[in-house]
């Protein structure tokens, strides 16, 4: 594999990566506007630590809304 085939794979996996990451942030409720923006505004703007930085960290602080069951 050449240098520029593993650079361009690489930087396909993080664009991958960070989508994932940012609908994440998207779906889940960060206690308030501003802290889910600082999230959204690191893991994108801050190339491959963002990603990092936010798995590690901001995963599991944010909680997904409650889905209502549907009733029988």
């Amino acid at each position: 594999m050449s240098t520029g085939m593993f650079v361009v794979l690489t930087g396909v996996v993080f664009f991958l990566i960070t989508c994932v990451a940012l609908l994440d942030i998207a779906r889940k409720d960060f206690g308030s506007i501003q802290m889910k923006a600082l999230w959204a505004f690191v893991t994108a703007l801050v190339p491959f630590i963002g990603v990092t930085v936010y798995f590690l960290f901001g995963f599991r602080k944010g909680k997904r809304p409650a889905i209502d069951a549907p009733v029988d």
